[in-house]
């Protein structure tokens, strides 16, 4: 008889310790802020803009940050981010990258993977499909503040406003210009 109960108190302590420790895990990363998440897989916290309290991350590295809305950070160039970003994160790089696009002379490149390939190097590269842009990892260190975008990515916005100031200068019906603006540019 004292086996059995030594047995039951031995299971009963088992289990209480093992549903404590599942508690403070689960407690930790919903704890956690993106920023400590990046940091703590070897990626500045600058990556991702000032202020983000809406995300969800998994046991897979999958994460997804939800803004308030589309916004723009100056770094060395302009980076944007859609409302809401992703990408799955692994120790040092984030491939899967939706959401970002970065700026270089006048044009805007989608991100695909950001990467620290050695920390001491001090470098961080984007990868924009056709190039790897480095930039100097100091300069994502903190978050930046980031503006609300009057532009959206794919230059929608711009292509608009150029296409009705044209209509108004040769006198064109803006309605023709806009359903086939590359046949007029």
């Amino acid at each position: 008889m004292a086996n059995i109960l030594l047995q039951q108190l031995f299971t009963i302590s088992l289990f209480t310790l093992s549903l404590s420790t599942h508690f403070s895990l689960s407690f930790s990363k919903q704890s956690a802020t993106i920023y400590d998440i990046l940091r703590s897989n070897g990626l500045p916290m600058g990556l991702l803009p000032k202020g983000i309290t809406n995300f969800t991350f998994d046991d897979s590295g999958r994460f997804e940050v939800h803004l308030d809305q589309a916004c723009n950070s100056k770094f060395e160039n302009e980076l944007h981010y859609d409302r809401n970003v992703s990408g799955r994160l692994t120790y040092g790089q984030i491939d899967g990258v939706s959401g970002i696009s970065a700026q270089d002379l006048f044009m805007w490149f989608t991100v695909k993977e950001i990467r620290v390939d050695i920390p001491s190097s001090g470098i961080i590269y984007f990868d924009v499909g056709v190039v790897h842009k480095q930039f100097s990892l100091s300069s994502f260190d903190t978050p930046r503040d980031c503006l609300a975008s009057t532009i959206s990515v794919n230059n929608q916005l711009v292509i608009q406003s150029v296409l009705k100031r044209l209509s108004r200068k040769l006198g064109t019906p803006n309605s023709h210009l806009q359903e086939n603006p590359i046949a007029f540019l």
